[in-house]
């Protein structure tokens, strides 16, 4: 029995999300997972009320995407995950961040209020959901770290997903991740369940991180934290795990193990995977001891992890492991690489080593060049379902 036997292909929400992570904690594999800064195309007359921005900044407004679809090459990044998963026949989860949000939908627009992060996240949605399902693979589309000072762009994803599920009868994206953790434990985890009550009843995954991941991504700066406060301890595992229970099963955890954000050199960090199984002991016995595995758990700042420790996470009950750094080189490569070789075709619109009359068109098209870099990355990633196990489980 695959995924495809549990789940169908395309955007996964609601129940399927666990019934995918309950598949591959049953199976040891763990889902890969990049952050993507990516242009897209926009779905034909959607329209959404998103408060919290319009040209009077604070007040309710209407947003429609053009009845045509407009093809932006960057978009490149997720469809190229998404062209990896169908060939190695492997789940996928693409995620947008909030500073990718922006992005998305264009460095020029203020987002002063959050207003181009929630956008972007929207049309990046969007743009996924038209797409996934044609690539007959199961995806978890998922939004990145969102700290306490970032609450207005997750209040305006959240307000799309809801006014998506009055219309489809589920929510936009299948979950969201709460980042809290430089808050004190009892603020974040009231403010996650405060949360997750408005998320559950429309079917939206809640992760939620407890433990500082350090390092620096995406303008979230951990880099001077104390180090003790980069391994979480079973007891707040538990306590997290007791008050979303009480909600829902739909939940997972981001426990701190020595994580950090980007790659360094070996020995500067100090990963401990094997205190995630501690975590699942811990809980497993304070719930009587009916699931050896109860927690649902992600790796984040995985970039540059041995294969081992990867092991270890997935023996442990990890589900999903970020690697945002390592596919963003894996991009860069392909167009570097093509750069490099065809520099002499790249100089001038006319005019190569083959002759001065020759035209360079066919070499200097974003979708020639790009495409290296969706092929690079693609190939990144498939190496990354396969250290996590994730490979022809569909």
């Amino acid at each position: 029995m695959g995924v495809l036997d549990i789940v169908p292909a395309g955007v996964l929400t609601g129940d399927n999300v666990r019934k995918l992570f309950d598949y591959a904690k049953e199976n040891k594999f763990a889902i890969p997972v990049s952050a993507f800064p990516i242009g897209g195309k926009y779905p034909a007359e959607t329209t959404i009320s998103l408060p919290g921005y319009s040209e009077s900044r604070m007040k309710s407004t209407t947003v429609s995407w053009p009845n045509s679809f407009k093809n932006v090459t960057s978009s490149s990044t997720a469809n190229a995950v998404l062209e990896a998963a169908r060939d190695i026949k492997a789940p996928i989860i693409l995620q947008v961040s909030q500073g990718g949000s922006a992005y998305f939908a264009g460095k020029g627009l203020s987002n002063d209020n959050q207003q181009a992060s929630i956008l972007g996240a929207i049309a990046a949605a969007h743009h996924i959901r038209t797409v996934a399902k044609a690539y007959g693979v199961p995806v978890v589309l998922h939004s990145d770290h969102c700290a306490h000072k970032l609450l207005q762009w997750f209040d305006g994803m959240l307000a799309a997903d809801e006014a998506y599920f009055k219309e489809h009868q589920e929510p936009l994206f299948s979950s969201h991740m709460l980042d809290l953790s430089e808050e004190p434990k009892e603020e974040n985890i009231a403010t996650c369940v405060k949360y997750f009550k408005r998320m559950a009843p429309i079917g939206i995954w809640l992760e939620m991180e407890i433990g500082i991941t350090g390092g620096e991504e995406d303008g979230v700066d951990n880099t001077g934290v104390d180090n003790a406060s980069l391994y979480t301890q079973p007891e707040d595992i538990y306590d997290v795990h007791a008050a979303l229970s009480a909600i829902s099963p739909n939940f997972s955890i981001a426990a701190a193990f020595g994580n950090v954000h980007g790659v360094y050199k070996p020995g500067n960090v100090k990963l401990q995977p094997e205190l995630l199984g501690k975590h699942q002991a811990y809980s497993s016995q304070k719930l009587g001891g009916k699931s050896e595995k109860p927690l649902y758990l992600v790796f984040h700042g995985g970039s540059g992890s041995t294969k081992e420790e990867i092991k270890t996470a997935v023996n442990h009950g990890v589900v999903k492991m970020n690697v945002d750094t390592d596919t963003q080189f894996a991009y860069l490569a392909g167009i570097r690489d093509f750069v490099f070789k065809k520099k002499d075709y790249l100089l001038t619109q006319v005019g190569n080593p083959e002759g001065a009359d020759k035209p360079n068109k066919k070499f200097y098209d974003p979708r020639v060049w790009v495409r290296e870099g969706e092929k690079t990355l693609s190939a990144r990633v498939k190496e990354a379902c396969s250290d996590l196990g994730n490979v022809n489980r569909l």
